[in-house]
């Protein structure tokens, strides 16, 4: 086994871990609940779970994907949440390897997966957890050589863009259009990509979306959808993939 390998292991394992405790974050603090106590438990017979039923993945192939004393299934939902964010924190280690960046990557990823959690469970992106991870970021950011100026026109101007595009939707719509959390989000994605990708992310989240929402619609007849995710997600490829807004404007407009 090589150290590189050994590190990339060692990412995907921290990841599955945080993964474990970022479930916990997206459905208590959206309803105001202490992020320690209770301790972790199963929903439907309020067993304490040991230590043997924490551990991420491994726990729900053991215990065959039900609570062991009650027998009540265990959502999908968690081990595949675990492996995602493990695998996101070994790529987090594979593209920027042990630098300042690896430590603002592994910010924004975690931020990103809970708002993905919380917005698809609640349609609520918490005030305090973009609060925690915006002064996260501005301090990560700071440590690896940006200036203050640039962080704030970072942060601001995407804030300020969607809070105007949010405004022209409710009076076109005559209702609203986008959450409030959406366009706090911004900041995040400014601090993190950059005001410039930070936009663009808008407009590929927006692709994203639509299909997913025109199925939505078929399927449950509303079209009010959680736009968190598809930003969080087009956000990820943006930062991953390291892809240029200058490419992509030359790509669409000038036709490059």
């Amino acid at each position: 086994m090589t150290i590189e390998i050994f590190y990339v292991m060692m990412f995907f394992i921290l990841g599955t871990i945080m993964g474990s405790f970022y479930n916990v974050v997206g459905y208590r603090l959206p309803n105001g609940m202490s992020l320690i106590k209770p301790a972790s438990h199963c929903p439907n017979c309020n067993k304490k779970l040991g230590i043997m039923e924490l551990i991420p993945i491994v726990s729900y192939i053991i215990q065959l994907g039900k609570c062991k004393k009650c027998k009540q299934k265990i959502a999908m939902f968690y081990p595949i949440f675990e492996f995602a964010t493990g695998v996101l924190f070994a790529i987090s280690y594979l593209v920027f390897g042990f630098t300042g960046e690896l430590i603002v990557a592994l910010t924004f990823a975690s931020t990103l997966l809970i708002v993905m959690i919380s917005d698809i469970k609640y349609m609520i992106i918490p005030d305090e957890l973009l609060l925690f991870s915006g002064v996260m970021l501005v301090i990560e950011r700071l440590m690896t050589g940006s200036e203050i100026g640039g962080l704030l026109l970072d942060a601001v101007l995407p804030f300020l863009i969607l809070l105007l595009i949010k405004l022209f939707g409710d009076l076109l719509f005559r209702k609203e259009s986008l959450g409030g959390g959406d366009i706090k989000l911004m900041v995040i994605f400014g601090l993190a990509l950059g005001w410039q990708s930070a936009i663009l992310a808008v407009v590929i989240g927006a692709f994203i979306a639509l299909p997913v929402s025109l199925l939505i619609l078929a399927i449950k007849k509303t079209n009010v959808i959680a736009f968190g995710p598809f930003l969080s997600i087009a956000a990820l490829i943006i930062y991953y993939f390291k892809i240029d807004y200058l490419v992509i404007i030359d790509k669409l407009i000038i036709g490059g």
